[in-house]
């Protein structure tokens, strides 16, 4: 690319000066002090231009020198008589001064664009003195030459430079934007793999676990109990149909949005059918609810994702209960007789078969009570058992 420019460049100043001469001819009087074309000034001032073009080939190995030293073609083309054509050597120092401008911080080359100036200026006095003119016109147009060489190249350098920078700067912060919105979209997708594993693991949990009972208890019924078996088949067919109903539920939320299932209560109220849910396993649950509503109606002034929360956290505790209690008593208790929260607790006794835990339902339970504002604790209690207590503040 750089090649180009300054064969470009070469090809511009050649044809200048071959130019030069041949307007001379045609105006004598304007143009009376230039070199004879061919004649040994011209083929000097040749050699002037194309050091220039070799030196600007070569500006990006040395890139604020390569301005002073193309600049120095003018005083040297003035002492090779180019006299009026001395102009000619001005081509390369405009591009070089251009490139260098659009390449650095201008702040950093004030200096060697002054020396640049400077040498253009001299290069202008010394062709014309050696023209006949005087000092004082030959300095004035000097300083013109010079600072207009030079001032131009600065002043369209800066603009396409300052273009530059602007495009890059949007370029940047369109990719920060598209770094930030990918970060966003992970963030997001964590979080909702996170949810569906949540909720995946408390609907398959309660289901499966109450299914593990009946079976364990339909093997032994078999030969013993032909009409027990039979219920218990049915209670398994019973568990499998709201596992797959759950499951639906969770794909067109997944898809759609909020699934229409108007037959279930995921509230304080549900909590009741949970644990008759609970009990057609064969498992040993008793619910304790205490409310001063004379209704009988549950969690006033609790919203109803604080309400959701608690709904599968009895879920999960009656899930847990029967995987790693099972046949030990457990009881519910809803206590809504406080003014400032309601408090719900799961309790089981100590059991004869505890399973592995994969950990996931107790951190599910933390993070919804985070959500919602409640307090939860988990834990051993003193007879060998597990306590789970939720605690839903009141709007």
């Amino acid at each position: 690319m750089r090649l180009k420019v300054a064969v470009g460049c070469w090809v511009v100043a050649v044809a200048l000066l071959a130019a030069v001469p041949l307007a001379a001819q045609g105006d004598p009087e304007g143009l009376a002090a230039v070199p004879e074309f061919a004649g040994p000034a011209w083929w000097l001032g040749l050699m002037v231009i194309t050091l220039q073009a070799t030196v600007l080939q070569r500006q990006p190995a040395i890139p604020r020198g390569a301005v002073v030293a193309v600049a120095l073609g003018a005083p040297a083309g003035a002492l090779v008589g180019l006299q009026d054509a001395v102009g000619v050597t001005s081509v390369a120092v405009l591009v070089a001064t251009f490139l260098l401008v659009v390449g650095e911080p201008l702040r950093e080359l004030w200096g060697w664009l002054a020396a640049a100036a400077a040498l253009v200026a001299l290069g202008q006095v010394l062709a014309q003195v050696d023209a006949g003119s005087d000092v004082g016109p030959a300095v004035s147009g000097g300083l013109v030459q010079g600072v207009g060489t030079v001032g131009v190249a600065v002043l369209v350098g800066a603009v396409v430079r300052a273009r530059r920078e602007v495009s890059t700067a949007r370029e940047e912060r369109l990719e920060a934007l598209r770094r930030e919105q990918a970060a966003l979209v992970e963030v997001a997708v964590a979080r909702e793999r996170t949810a569906m594993a949540r909720e995946l693991h408390d609907i398959a949990a309660h289901h499966l676990s109450g299914i593990t009972m009946v079976t364990g208890a339909l093997a032994r019924q078999i030969d013993t109990d032909p009409e027990g078996a039979k219920a218990a088949v049915r209670e398994v067919r019973a568990h499998s149909k709201e596992l797959l109903r759950d499951l639906r539920g969770l794909v067109t939320l997944l898809r759609e949005g909020p699934a229409d299932d108007a037959d279930r209560q995921e509230t304080l109220a549900g909590v009741g059918a949970l644990v008759e849910a609970a009990r057609r396993t064969g498992a040993d649950v008793r619910l304790t609810v205490d409310t001063v509503d004379e209704t009988g109606a549950v969690g006033a002034g609790v919203g109803p994702l604080a309400q959701l929360s608690a709904y599968r956290t009895v879920q999960e505790a009656l899930a847990n209960s029967a995987r790693h209690a099972g046949g030990a008593p457990c009881e519910v208790v809803v206590d809504d007789r406080g003014e400032r929260e309601v408090v719900v607790s799961v309790r089981n006794g100590a059991g004869q078969d505890a399973g592995p835990g994969g950990g996931l339902g107790l951190v599910g339970m933390r993070e919804r009570a985070e959500l919602t504002g409640a307090e939860l604790s988990a834990g051993p209690t003193p007879e060998g058992g597990w306590l789970v207590e939720l605690r839903l503040p009141r709007g």
